[in-house]
């Protein structure tokens, strides 16, 4: 498969102690410090009785995906979206599971609403009264290599941008051994075709390689929440190159033996 080259025309973060982009960008750099003031996401696209009811990684998708639409300057009723995650909302797959097998009965109908994978996409689409198409991936730890391909491939077959909204929350109770995830983490990105004046990114699908030396310095805070939640471990190569500004190569895992090389270009 040919290189699929593309542009980030905005962005968006949400992490303890860094509510977006632009903070997050200066803590890569080494400007800035978090603010232990950020605890949770603002969600503010939602309405009140919505943010209460949402669950977490609705919240963080919403904040997120919100940014980067500002960020690039776009309508957020105007962009096909690809939400991703690498293991959904374990409390509310714990919840499930605990409840059908000790007292059925008593399952919540609004939690079971929000189990499905694709609960953050629909609730983006409504609050932002979007009718445009919307695609959610899910592929483990290959789950953000797999949705920057889908995004790429839509964007420059439909010739129309697309916003990429990638998130994790925290794991609970038994499932924080098989999917460890101790803290939130969100990234969002308005993907639009090659243009002057905007980062790209040269997207290459194939067999996994040796890792690329030339990939941008992650400050030990941020490799910290690299530690802690699997979708910031599968982006943080990428926003430290982002954030540095300068040519860097990456692999990102997309399959058991498949990679994805990424060339960041300023």
């Amino acid at each position: 498969m040919s290189a699929l080259e593309v542009a980030i025309e905005g962005m968006g973060l949400w992490a303890p102690g860094w509510r977006d982009w632009t903070t997050a960008r200066s803590g890569l750099l080494g400007e800035a410090e978090a603010d232990a003031g950020v605890t949770r996401p603002s969600a503010d696209l939602l309405p009140p009785a919505e943010r209460r009811r949402a669950p977490m990684p609705v919240l963080l998708a919403c904040d997120v995906a919100s940014q980067a639409c500002a960020h690039a300057g776009r309508a957020l009723d105007s962009l096909p979206s690809v939400f991703v995650s690498t293991h959904g909302d374990l409390q509310i797959t714990d919840y499930m599971c605990s409840t059908l097998a000790g007292a059925p009965r008593e399952l919540s109908p609004i939690r079971f609403h929000n189990s499905v994978h694709n609960a953050p996409a629909g609730y983006w689409t409504i609050a932002a009264q979007c009718h445009q198409a919307s695609t959610s991936i899910s592929s483990w730890h290959c789950s953000l290599a797999n949705a920057l391909l889908e995004a790429a491939v839509q964007v420059l077959g439909e010739k129309s941008p697309v916003l990429l909204a990638a998130y994790d929350a925290q794991s609970t109770e038994i499932l924080s051994a098989v999917s460890p995830s101790d803290c939130l983490f969100g990234v969002a990105m308005v993907i639009a075709a090659p243009r002057s004046g905007l980062p790209r990114l040269r997207l290459q699908p194939g067999m996994r390689a040796a890792a690329e030396p030339d990939a941008a310095p992650i400050p030990q805070s941020f490799q910290k929440l690299a530690r802690e939640n699997p979708m910031a471990a599968q982006a943080m190569p990428l926003l430290a190159a982002l954030a540095a500004g300068v040519p860097s190569r990456m692999q990102l895992p997309s399959g058991a033996a498949s990679g994805l090389q990424i060339e960041v270009l300023p």
